[in-house]
Order: structure tokens, then C-alpha cells, then sequence
């Protein structure tokens, strides 16, 4: 019998494989990007968003066993969903655009969505919710990372 978490983690799966649609064009435009001094840590930045999804599913997972089916339930799925999508759609859309602008408000866009998610699974479940939090964390990091990057590089903002 196919499992809840292996549905989710699945889809999960495929919509982060989307965002493998860039062109070496693409990469090179932000490869010469100029970066913040602190910015030390990009090598280790899929690791994190992999971890980060990992937490998510395991917290839709969650969700989903409180009440598989639900009407609620589907909404927080779609939520989650939703979430995902705006997160991997962030890399492609500013890489394709070559627009930091353009990251930014997507980036903006899944800070205000993981907030008001983990608000909204937080009656269902804290633990659903708390897995939330690396997101919560990281995300506004790539955010505020977007913005020091327009600062820095104005002509591609």
C-alpha cells in the first residue's frame, strides 16, 4: 500500500525538479553576479533547501494523517503546494528574467505564504507546524540575500 508521505514526498519531488528548467545562459548572468562578502555559504544552500523540503513534507504528512481526506485538509494541501511552487519557481523566474527584482518579490511572496501556512496548520497540529520553522528561518535569509544582491548590482535589479 502506497503511503501518504511517499504521495507528498513524491510530489514534492516533482515540482522541485522544475526548477532544473534554467539554461547555462541563465546560470552565467548570475554566476557573474558580484556577492556580499558574507555570503560564504552558497555552496551549502541545496543542502539547506533540501532539508527544508524534507521538514515540509514531513509536516504536510502530519497534517494529512490528523484528517486524510478532509476538506480542510485538501486546503492546507494545496497550501503546501502552493508553497512549494512559489519557492522553486524563485531560481528559473529571476534566472530566466534576469531580474533580482523579480526574486525578490517571489522571495517576499513565500515569506508572507510559509507565515500565514504555519498559521494556518498550527491549529491542526504544532508539531506540522514547527516543522515550518527552517522555512520561516531561510527563506527570509534568500530573501534579504536578493536584496543585498540588488543593492550590489544595480543594473540587474
Amino acid at each position: 500500500m502506497i503511503q501518504s508521505w511517499m504521495v507528498i514526498g513524491a510530489i514534492t519531488f516533482f515540482v522541485a525538479i522544475g526548477s532544473f528548467f534554467i539554461t547555462p545562459r541563465d546560470v552565467k548572468w548570475f554566476a557573474r553576479l558580484s556577492r556580499p562578502k558574507w555570503l560564504v555559504f552558497e555552496p551549502l544552500i541545496p543542502f539547506i533547501w533540501t532539508f527544508i523540503f524534507i521538514c515540509g513534507v514531513a509536516s504536510a504528512n502530519i497534517v494529512w494523517q490528523k484528517n486524510p481526506g478532509g476538506l480542510t485538509t485538501w486546503i492546507l494541501m494545496g497550501f503546501y503546494l502552493l508553497l512549494e511552487i512559489i519557492t522553486v519557481a524563485y531560481i528559473p523566474l529571476m534566472l530566466r528574467w534576469r531580474s533580482l527584482r523579480v526574486g525578490e518579490i517571489i522571495g517576499s511572496a513565500g515569506v508572507i505564504l510559509g507565515v500565514l501556512l504555519t498559521l494556518s496548520v498550527l491549529p491542526t497540529s504544532k508539531l506540522a507546524a514547527l516543522l515550518l520553522i527552517p522555512y520561516l528561518i531561510w527563506s527570509p535569509v534568500g530573501t534579504y540575500t536578493t536584496e543585498e544582491l540588488i543593492e550590489l548590482n544595480p543594473q540587474d535589479a
